[in-house]
């Protein structure tokens, strides 16, 4: 298994801190949950079933015309792999460690690309995966030039898979509405954005074809009831969309201000998180979760991330905790 953040209970254990006393900002999830209203009790007697509105509901969110619910994006990104016979596989890096993890191990070969090697590689490559916004970087690419690569590799049979797990804080970015077209396939987070990972779901946009095989392969019921309601919940609030998009801009802006003070400033973030590379990052690390905060700590580029404050104390904790590390360096 790949580390990853939110290992909340391994630091309590580590620093010997009550988890009461942490401030946990290892993880890009909006730390302001949308409240659930009570859950009806057919959600956790019956089996889940796909005409209850849920897909209706997230299409319109997405705007789009077809997609596939899973047990979370990760379920589609261990599972996609196996959809296509081994080839050679171009990933973005940095990015979220489980896509290239996947594609090993289903056989492919992989080679590590930045942005600016893609044209090179692009001919060579059965699929090219990337993550946009990146994680951990936060760096956009831009829709028109996804789409030009999804043309050139779809001309030979090829797939351009596209992670857009923290587009929702910037909708109009996403590539997710011309995923109709064969070989671009999309994947939605829910959990981020909403501030509910604890639900585990996520989205395949692709062709219809593919979503098929996708579906069959990963069986009936991968979503559980509650969580297809509590979902569909989520998606018709509209207003609560706007409002927790605003939140997260005016939050994301405070904490980049912040490390900027603090001799931080971010290499690259988005609305959800702030990237700082550094080579005393481990040091830093390890500064910060003595004094009880977590954050995202990478080994390769040595960078940390930091994930949103929610309050203003929050706030005001990390800057103190920066201020201390700023002098300690002094």
């Amino acid at each position: 298994m790949l580390e990853h953040g939110g290992r909340l209970l391994r630091a309590i254990q580590h620093y010997g801190i009550a988890r009461e006393e942490w401030l946990d900002l290892s993880s890009g999830i909006a730390p302001w949950p949308y409240p659930i209203p009570p859950i009806p009790l057919q959600a956790w007697a019956r089996l889940p079933e796909t005409d209850d509105g849920l897909e209706q509901a997230a299409r319109q969110y997405y705007g789009v015309n077809q997609l596939l619910p899973v047990a979370g994006s990760q379920a589609a990104i261990q599972a996609l792999p196996t959809l296509r016979a081994p080839g050679r596989v171009g990933v973005l890096w940095p990015c979220y460690a489980e896509h290239p993890h996947a594609w090993r191990r289903a056989g492919h070969d992989l080679i590590e690309l930045s942005e600016d090697q893609v044209e090179a590689h692009l001919d060579q490559l059965d699929v090219l995966v990337l993550v946009n916004p990146n994680n951990p970087t936060g760096q956009r690419i831009a829709r028109e030039r996804l789409l030009a690569w999804h043309a050139r590799l779809a001309a030979r049979g090829g797939w351009l898979l596209v992670d857009e797990a923290f587009m929702d804080n910037s909708p109009t970015c996403s590539v997710a509405d011309c995923a109709e077209r064969p070989g671009l396939i999309v994947l939605r987070s829910f959990g981020k954005f909403f501030g509910l990972a604890g639900l585990r779901l996520g989205c395949v946009v692709a062709e219809p074809g593919l979503l098929q095989r996708l579906a069959e392969l990963l069986g009936p019921w991968t979503v559980s009831g509650p969580a297809r309601w509590v979902a569909q919940t989520c998606f018709a609030d509209h207003a609560a969309h706007a409002a927790q998009r605003e939140r997260c801009a005016v939050a994301a802006a405070h904490l980049a201000a912040t490390l900027q003070r603090s001799g931080l400033a971010p290499d690259g973030g988005c609305d959800l998180f702030q990237y700082v590379r550094s080579e005393r990052a481990a040091y830093l690390h390890d500064f910060l979760a003595r004094r009880g905060i977590l954050v995202r700590l990478f080994e390769q580029p040595a960078a940390l991330r930091f994930g949103l404050p929610a309050t203003a104390a929050e706030q005001q904790r990390l800057a103190q905790a920066l201020s201390d590390y700023q002098e300690e360096m002094a």
